[in-house]
């Protein structure tokens, strides 16, 4: 499934490198964070006219904090050690301009961290910048009226996914080695198929930071991307600890995530659903792939086997959800920035004010009901694996994509289905790149854990990309028309 044909790569060839491999040349001092940012801001220069990934940038700040950098923790396993990375522009960053995507907004200048952007600095994190997302995260699609499009390092035509689109296309094209995302409706496992990186949605609560309100209902899970399992593990290391601001947020792990994926081998026990029993729908070029990826894995002693629970009730159990999660947004959101919302995003909030009760005891019931059955799931199984997304990137210029599989969707909700399974019962998921398909862009495959089962997930992730042949790694961008946002 690896495709062995050399792909170009001009940045400096520290970018090149894994995370983790990084991390251990910092820990020995044979380069130093100073170095390292020199790499990632010359490459975002270089690639930002192509892909607008990273359009805001913070080198004085991440200067002053390589040379203020605090090795108290150094031994911790979620030590970064002067890695520059990338936060989403829906995090805060104290002094780093943060819209939110939002035309109101585009001179915020938050006066405090979000409490998971302080975790990661602790632990060795340097913010070189905010990644590019849609207004305020909705849509899969990366573009909003401050900062123009993203645009996806395989071909710049193509979308490079949203929520967290700005996120997978700066892995993909080697600006920085780590980059956070978030997730509701695949917003960091959308982004992560269509650029050929790993990114995770961890279980509610393994990761402490958002909003202090919104803590009850379905809502947007904080997570880590990367460009392999093992870097995936390492970012979830250092993002993964107890805050008690948040009631559902639970400890860190005793063992590490990184040493989970070291002891990963292909013996998996994989219930696969090519369309998640038809509520899906898949363009053929894609499940032929998945299904070659699903067979490879057997060979290599994976036992695999096509099923998948009954979903009833699942698409109107998450829309109500997330509809719910919408209006309680859109409460706390001041009249004079919601004036200038796209129209898409006021059809959310719209979407939750309408909601009955009934409607909300309903979906919390269906939510249990699938959860329960999932749970069974895995009495015989290690994963559910299945598309993290239906199609192949579409053209940039669609808001969102109408037709998969020969099914016509009437919102850009629809063409997201496969998203909705992890949302709702809270388990996590993994997006992981299994080689190229058609047209040489990347194909991924979802892989959904057991409850609180992130160890064991990365390590059947790590399994996967090891029977394909990843990970990719990173590319200059394929422009076959130059950006003019950003």
């Amino acid at each position: 499934m690896d495709d062995t044909t050399d792909r170009d790569f001009t940045g400096d060839p520290l970018l090149s490198l894994q995370a983790y491999e990084v991390v251990d040349l910092l820990k020995r001092k044979e380069v130093s964070p100073a170095e390292l940012l020199d790499a990632s801001f010359a490459r975002i220069e270089a690639v930002s006219p192509a892909i607008n990934a990273t359009p805001t940038v913070c080198p004085d700040r991440a200067y002053k904090a390589a040379a203020d950098l605090d090795i108290e923790h150094a031994n911790r396993a979620g030590w970064l050690g002067g890695l520059p990375l990338g936060i989403k522009d829906l995090t805060p960053v104290e002094g780093v301009r943060t819209t939110f995507g939002t035309r109101r907004l585009a001179d915020n200048i938050p006066a405090a961290s979000d409490p998971l952007v302080t975790r990661l600095e602790t632990r060795g994190g340097i913010v070189v910048g905010k990644t590019n997302t849609p207004e305020f995260g909705a849509g899969g699609n990366t573009f909003n009226d401050v900062f123009g499009p993203t645009r996806n390092p395989w071909d710049t035509t193509l979308n490079a996914g949203g929520s967290s689109g700005g996120a997978a296309a700066s892995l993909a094209a080697g600006e920085v080695w780590l980059s956070h995302g978030s997730d509701h409706g695949g917003s960091l496992r959308t982004p992560a198929a269509f650029c050929g990186i790993v990114g995770m949605r961890p279980s509610p609560g393994r990761i402490s930071s958002g909003n202090f309100d919104n803590l009850y209902m379905i809502e947007g899970a904080q997570g880590p991307m990367a460009r392999s399992t093992r870097d995936c593990a390492l970012f979830l290391d250092a993002m993964a600890g107890f805050d008690a601001r948040y009631p559902l947020s639970i400890p860190a792990p005793e063992t590490s995530f990184q040493d989970a994926v070291l002891r990963a081998d292909g013996k998996l026990r994989i219930a696969y659903s090519p369309d998640l029993n038809g509520f899906s729908p898949v363009d053929i070029e894609v499940r032929d792939h998945l299904d070659g990826v699903l067979a490879l894995l057997s060979r290599n002693g994976a036992v695999v086997e096509q099923t998948c629970p009954d979903l009833s009730g699942l698409e109107t159990a998450y829309r109500s959800l997330r509809g719910l999660m919408w209006a309680a947004m859109g409460q706390g959101v001041k009249p004079e920035i919601r004036a200038h919302f796209k129209e898409t995003l006021e059809e959310n909030i719209a979407s939750g004010e309408a909601l009955g009760v009934a409607d909300i005891a309903a979906a919390h019931r269906t939510r249990s009901a699938i959860y329960t059955k999932m749970v069974g799931l895995f009495e015989d199984f290690d994963v559910l694996a299945c598309p993290t997304v239906g199609c192949l990137p579409h053209p940039q210029s669609e808001e969102w994509v109408r037709n998969v599989g020969g099914v016509v969707f009437e919102d850009y909700l629809g063409w997201l289905r496969f998203a909705y399974l992890a949302t709702v019962t809270g388990l996590p998921a993994i997006s992981v790149p299994v080689g190229l398909g058609p047209r040489g862009l990347p194909v991924a495959i979802q892989l959904i854990g057991k409850p609180r089962g992130e160890a064991g997930l990365l390590a059947a992730a790590r399994a996967v990309e090891l029977a394909v042949g990843g990970p990719l790694g990173p590319i200059d961008p394929k422009v076959t028309h130059m950006a003019t946002g950003g």
